[in-house]
């Protein structure tokens, strides 16, 4: 019995090695199988704060690409990921409170433009920068 179960948690994937698996596929360019996991299990839109710490361009890149694609799904289901952004709006590098910020732009809601607007205070010209644009855009006054 024993052996079983080790055999069935060898071939378990943790989240953390799933996490890095879809960050990987997105540096490929691979959006549309990320798209596809999104759309069959919505746990992964809590994921999506984690995968804008990766350090590689792609990665983030892919992430907006990925919502530009997830948006046309709907918005109830993008405002999931909402929550997992805001953890990473405290990021101490400021490029993942941008990527964030831009990711929340693209979700739209007014509980995510409400969190851009908190960025406006962002000690990063950058930052700012990406929220006032995304504000300006939305049609908002800051």
């Amino acid at each position: 019995m024993q052996q079983v179960k080790d055999q069935q948690a060898e071939k378990t994937v943790s989240d953390a090695e799933l996490l890095q698996v879809m960050a990987d596929f997105l540096n490929l360019g691979h959006v549309e199988n990320i798209v596809a996991m999104y759309r069959q299990d919505h746990r992964y839109y809590d994921w999506t704060g984690d995968l804008l710490i990766d350090e590689r361009f792609a990665v983030r890149l892919g992430v907006s690409v990925l919502f530009e694609y997830l948006i046309e799904d709907g918005p109830d289901d993008v405002a999931l990921a909402v929550s997992s952004l805001v953890r990473q709006l405290g990021n101490k590098k400021s490029w993942v409170r941008g990527e964030a910020v831009n990711v929340l732009g693209i979700i739209g809601s007014r509980e995510a433009l409400d969190w851009v607007k908190t960025m406006i205070a962002d000690p990063d010209d950058q930052v700012v920068e990406v929220a006032r644009d995304i504000l300006q855009q939305a049609g908002e006054r800051h």
